[in-house]
Parts: structure tokens; C-alpha cells; sequence
């Protein structure tokens, strides 16, 4: 086409390119005949980092940390390896999808009968005993009476927020023993002082009472006034059987679902003038939840637990 007199701009809407490869096509044929077609000539300088510099900021990751920091950043990364510029470092993390100011936190469970128990747990939840009612029993302790100033705030741009002012009065703390039952979603709840084995089996009377001539199955996690004292408890309510989860694996217990409800839907950012009031707030939350109480729907078919770098577990 240059042959024949067409410009650059013209040949390139002819074959679909941009003018400026036309262009320089056309130049280094005029430079180098078919010579100036060849690509594997000299291509420009060598890339200044390399796929070994990768490798140098994952090692330098599985490092200690500077004295003095909590954790890698990207300058600290680049000040490690001296002659590694701190743009590249963060391109290169971006590209592998390491996010150094992410941050999770993990409960891993070293229960050698991890999977038994949470079998014998979930098992309970998917398959109940006939004629027999599984609870979830737990403990909220030392539930805050905040008193702060709440409202709205308007804001510039007309949007309208909630809140509460930063200064806040304590008036007291209180402790809240609950009980799930896994077929209908209800609660059963006592508020005590404390949290103590005497609080506990009190409570554990309580239920009882409820369900005088029943078998009833208690799912309950390690803490030590659920066990193992309790044993001459047990012997003297045969009808009763405590479940335990697997050490530090509390979240199998189906009632930390619910305290977490509990917290978002009543106690956050709420005011409260005294113990009193708080705990009549929490009754009055527990009557109106238990009027429209559905069972949690318990979806898990296998219930493992992730396994981390040991270097994690260590630090």
C-alpha cells in the first residue's frame, strides 16, 4: 500500500491498525528492507525486576517484622531490600492479591476429637433424639449499662445519621444466661450477677423445671463451670445429658448466634440509666423475639476446620 502512495493514516484504517504502527512499519522497512522486520532483534533494555525479586518480598514476609512495627508495609518491605523501589513492591503484592492491611482473626480448635464432637454437636441440630428437647445454654457476661447521649446528625450533604455521643456513664454490669432451644428457636433467659457454677446450675434448675419429665440434651462449651464438677449435678437429674463442642470451638453452640442478634438488634448503641433498665430491655427484646422465634436452619453437611501455616499459629 506504501508502494502505491497511500499514506499512514490511510493504511492503517485499511488493515485495522493505529496510524502510528503504519508508521513505523513503514520506517523500518525503509531502514532495513526485511531485515527491519525481524522481531527478535534488540527489544529494549532488560527488566529491572525480575521474577527472582518476587521471590525476595514472599520470603522477606515470612520474616519477624522491624522492631517496633505490628506488621509489613509496603516502605517497610522496600527499606528491607534496599534496592527494590516501594512502587514495584505494591504492584507486586496487588498482582499476587496479598493485602498487608487486611486483616481476620481465626479460633483454631486443637481438640483431638475435634471431629467426634462436632459430629456427636451437629448431629444433635440435623437428627434430635425422639421426645427430647436439645438446648443451647451459654453465657453473655458483664453486659454494659451505657448511658450516653443518642440522635441524628444531619450532615452537609442532607444525608441523616445515627449515633451516640463519645461520653459515656457506667452504671453497673450484668450477666445474662440464655437458653436456645434448637426446634422452635426460642429463648430462655435468666439475668444473674455473676457467672460462677452456683449462677450456672441455678439457672440449669430453671430449666428443668420448665421440662420436669423430658430428655434433655445440652449442647454447652468448655468453660469451667459447665464441668466437670457438675457431675453430681447430673447424677441426681438422669434426664438430662451435657454436649460439649470441641475446645475453642464455641461457635458450633447455636445460642452465639442468637447473642450476636441479641447485640446487633437490642443492645448496641442503646442508652441505659441502670442495670434495671437494661435488663428490662433485654426482657422486652427476648418476649417480642420469642413471639416470631423460627429455628435456625442449620445448612453445615461437613464441619471442618481450616488449616494455617505454622508460622501463623506460632506468632
Amino acid at each position: 500500500m506504501a508502494s502505491e502512495g497511500l499514506a499512514s493514516r490511510a493504511i492503517g484504517r485499511a488493515v485495522g491498525c493505529t496510524t502510528g504502527t503504519a508508521s513505523k512499519w513503514r520506517v523500518r522497512y525503509a531502514e532495513k528492507l526485511f531485515g527491519g522486520l525481524d522481531e527478535t532483534g534488540d527489544r529494549g533494555a532488560e527488566p529491572k525486576y525480575t521474577a527472582e525479586t518476587g521471590k525476595r518480598i514472599l520470603a522477606l514476609l515470612d520474616q519477624p517484622k522491624p522492631k517496633g512495627y505490628a506488621r509489613w508495609s509496603g516502605p517497610l518491605l522496600a527499606a528491607a531490600l534496599g534496592d527494590v523501589d516501594v512502587q514495584y513492591v505494591w504492584r507486586f503484592l496487588r498482582a499476587q492479591k496479598i493485602d498487608l492491611a487486611g486483616r481476620k482473626s481465626w479460633c483454631e480448635s486443637n481438640d483431638p476429637e475435634f471431629a467426634a464432637k462436632a459430629a456427636d454437636v451437629v448431629g444433635l441440630y440435623m437428627a434430635p433424639p425422639e421426645n427430647a428437647i436439645v438446648i443451647c445454654v451459654d453465657e453473655k457476661p458483664s453486659i454494659q449499662a451505657l448511658e450516653r447521649a443518642q440522635g441524628y446528625l444531619k450532615m452537609p450533604n442532607g444525608r441523616a445519621l445515627g449515633g451516640h455521643s463519645h461520653d459515656y456513664k457506667r452504671n453497673g454490669t450484668s450477666t445474662l444466661f440464655a437458653a436456645f432451644e434448637v426446634a422452635t428457636g426460642k429463648v430462655t433467659a435468666a439475668h444473674k450477677k455473676r457467672r460462677r457454677r452456683i449462677e450456672f446450675l441455678d439457672f440449669m434448675n430453671d430449666i428443668i423445671a420448665a421440662w420436669p419429665d423430658t430428655a434433655i440434651h445440652v449442647v454447652l462449651d468448655n468453660l469451667n463451670t459447665h464441668k466437670p464438677r457438675n457431675d453430681r449435678w447430673l447424677k441426681l437429674h438422669p434426664n438430662v445429658t451435657f454436649h460439649f463442642t470441641p475446645t475453642r470451638a464455641s461457635w458450633l453452640n447455636q445460642v452465639e448466634i442468637w447473642f450476636s442478634i441479641l447485640q446487633a438488634k437490642s443492645l448496641c448503641d442503646e442508652s441505659f440509666t441502670s442495670v434495671k433498665q437494661l435488663r428490662d430491655h433485654i426482657d422486652n427484646f427476648i418476649d417480642d423475639y420469642n413471639a416470631n422465634a423460627k429455628p435456625f436452619v442449620w445448612t453445615k453437611s461437613e464441619v471442618h476446620q481450616k488449616r494455617l501455616k505454622a508460622r501463623f499459629a506460632d506468632q
